[in-house]
């Protein structure tokens, strides 16, 4: 058996996802009212990786609200300055991975299993590992491939990394794609595992609201805290939100409102008056 660490990466300043993410660090915004830092960290809980010896998170933009909002449940990694990216990210929590390998998540992956829960659909990419190659959770490529994909697979959200590769990088900012991935890959020591199931990486608010909207199932997720005298189709609706007006294909955030003469399509709402439009937002992740 192979030690095995696990690191969630919530550093990022989410640029795609602005002015989002002028509020709100991108590791936090929900998904389906839940943080998609819980989402991650409830996965990495269901692999066993369940307190600060076993997974840490990282932060770095907003991270006053990663750092308060992780509390006691992981240990953590502050970057001052800018963020260090995936690589230097992981790179900086050398002396924690302290000789294991490691799994890499991205805060921002929205994964969904039709009939596996979360931390069971992603099992594959630890199983019967010997800890010296790099493995990928890889979603197939329908279309034609593109220049970041891996044969025909689409990097997935999730990668695991032997201590061999993690123990040099250099902590500065840089991507594991050009520091490990693609390195293993022309080594031929990259895996491949596939993940059969839903995936986004919620990096734009079409994306973002796609995942909202998948999350709920085909219909309406309402906040039991949330007063909605109005419509809400195919709608999240956030706690104390108050939806006086119309919704359609929308987010609204713990505490937004929308006015009774206000009919929203294709957008996320935050407070009072932010509306963010998010056209055109794909049918499936896959």
């Amino acid at each position: 058996m192979v030690e095995v660490c696990a690191v969630v990466l919530a550093a990022g300043e989410g640029r795609r996802l602005r002015p989002l993410t002028e509020h709100l660090s991108k590791a936090l915004c929900p998904v389906g009212n839940v943080p998609l830092l819980d989402r991650a960290l409830g996965r990495m809980s269901a692999l066993g990786f369940d307190n600060p010896a076993t997974v840490a998170v990282n932060a770095c933009y907003l991270g006053d609200q990663v750092v308060r909002h992780v509390g006691g449940r992981a240990a953590l990694s502050v970057e001052p300055g800018d963020p260090l990216g995936t690589s230097g990210g992981v790179a900086n929590l050398r002396n924690w991975i302290d000789g294991r390998g490691v799994l890499v998540g991205n805060a921002d992956a929205y994964l969904a299993a039709p009939d596996t829960p979360p931390g069971p659909d992603v099992a594959a990419l630890l199983a019967g590992w010997d800890g010296t190659t790099v493995r990928l959770l890889g979603q197939p490529v329908d279309g034609p491939p593109r220049p970041g994909d891996f044969g025909r697979h689409r990097f997935a959200g999730f990668s695991l990394l032997p201590w061999a590769r993690v123990r040099d990088l250099p902590v500065e900012p840089a991507e594991l794609v050009h520091t490990v991935w693609r390195p293993a890959e022309e080594a031929g020591e990259l895996e491949v595992v596939e993940f059969a199931g839903w995936y986004l990486d919620t990096g734009t608010p079409a994306d973002y609201l796609a995942a909202n909207l998948h999350a709920a199932g085909g219909g309406s997720l309402v906040d039991p805290t949330a007063e909605v005298t109005g419509e809400a189709r195919a709608a999240v609706v956030g706690a104390g939100a108050v939806v006086l007006g119309s919704i359609e294909r929308c987010v609204v955030w713990p505490g937004g409102r929308v006015r009774a003469d206000e009919r929203l399509t294709d957008a996320i709402r935050v407070g009072d008056t932010l509306t963010v439009p998010a056209p055109a937002a794909p049918a499936s992740g896959r």
